[in-house]
C-alpha cells in the first residue's frame, strides 16, 4: 500500500486491483487526523494487504474514535473487525441496512454502533461531518459524507476510474492521469459499478447531485480514483452524462475461454 497525504489532516491508504480488460483499480481507504480521529473504510477482504501496517503508519490505531463505513461491501471491509479489537473506544459510523448486511457474515457489536443517515452530521470533536447519499453507488447502504472544517467530500464508490497503470492508481493526485483516460475512465466506472443509471430518471438524477453541488467541495476522495483536489464541479458535470454513456457488457464464457487460452498451463505435480 501507498500512503498519500492531503493537506494537514487527511491521510489516504491507497491500494490497487488489476481488473482485467479494465486497468488498474484504486481502493482507497482513509483516515481523518482530528480531535477524534476517523477512519473511513477498512481496505480489501483478502490476505496480505497490509492494510494494519499502512494505519499503524499514520495513526496508533488505539486512538481511533470513529470507524465511518461508507457501505459494507468487501472491498470497504476488510480489517473491520480487527480494527474494532485493536480501536477499543471507536464506535462504528453506519446505517442500520449495512449493519443488518453485514450481521449475515459476523455479528456487529451493538453497542459501538452509531447509525447515521443520510443529512444527518456526526460531531467528531473539532469537526461536523455531514452524510450524504453520492449520486451514484453500488450498494442501497452507501453513506459518504462532507467534512465542513476542511471541504473535503469522501464519496465512497462515486467519481471512481480505474487507471492506466498500478503507479497512476495509488498517486498522489489525479492530475498525474492522462485527461482522456479519466474522462472515460469515470464514465466506464458509472456504468461498471452503477449500471442502474442507464434506467433512472434524468431530472431526478440531476437533482440527486444539489447536496454536493452545495457543499462545493475542494478536494473529492472516492475510494476508486486517486485524490482529487479542485475537480468536485468538473466530476459532477462529467457524471451527469452517465446515464446516456454506453452500458457495460462483461466478458462471455467464450472470452473467458479465450482468455485462459493465453494462460502457461500450471506446472504438474510430481508423482510421490
Amino acid at each position: 500500500m501507498e500512503i498519500n497525504r492531503i493537506g494537514r489532516d487527511v491521510s489516504v491508504l491507497s491500494d490497487q486491483l488489476e481488473v482485467p480488460g479494465i486497468g488498474f483499480l484504486p481502493v482507497n481507504a482513509f483516515v481523518v487526523h482530528g480531535a477524534e480521529p476517523v477512519v473511513v473504510d477498512t481496505g480489501l477482504s483478502l490476505p496480505g494487504r497490509g492494510f494494519l501496517d499502512a494505519l499503524g503508519a499514520v495513526i496508533d490505531p488505539a486512538d481511533v474514535r470513529w470507524i465511518w463505513l461508507t457501505h459494507p461491501d468487501r472491498d470497504h471491509t476488510g480489517a473491520l473487525f480487527d480494527l474494532l479489537e485493536l480501536a477499543p473506544r471507536a464506535h462504528l459510523v453506519t446505517t442500520y441496512l449495512a449493519m443488518g448486511i453485514m450481521s449475515t457474515e459476523r455479528p456487529l457489536p451493538i453497542d459501538r454502533v452509531h447509525l447515521l443517515n443520510p443529512g444527518q452530521s456526526l460531531d467528531a470533536g473539532d469537526r461536523r461531518l455531514t452524510g450524504f447519499r453520492p449520486p451514484l453507488f453500488d450498494n442501497p447502504a452507501t453513506v459518504g459524507f462532507f467534512d465542513h472544517s476542511n471541504g473535503v467530500c469522501f464519496s465512497s464508490d462515486c467519481f471512481g476510474a480505474p487507471m492506466p497503470t498500478a503507479e497512476l492508481a495509488t498517486c498522489g493526485d489525479v492530475a498525474n492521469a492522462p485527461a482522456d483516460a479519466l474522462h472515460a475512465g469515470q464514465l466506464l466506472w458509472a456504468a461498471v459499478d452503477s449500471p442502474w443509471v442507464h434506467n433512472v430518471d434524468r431530472d431526478r438524477y440531476l437533482a440527486s447531485m444539489a447536496p454536493l453541488r452545495t457543499f462545493d467541495p475542494a478536494v473529492v476522495l472516492s475510494t476508486h480514483l486517486p485524490p482529487a483536489p479542485g475537480r468536485a464541479a468538473e466530476f459532477l458535470d462529467r457524471v451527469s452524462l452517465a446515464p446516456g454513456a454506453d452500458p457495460f457488457v462483461g466478458p462471455d464464457q467464450a472470452a473467458l475461454e479465450q482468455m485462459l487460452a493465453t494462460f502457461e498451463p500450471p506446472e504438474p505435480h510430481p508423482v510421490s
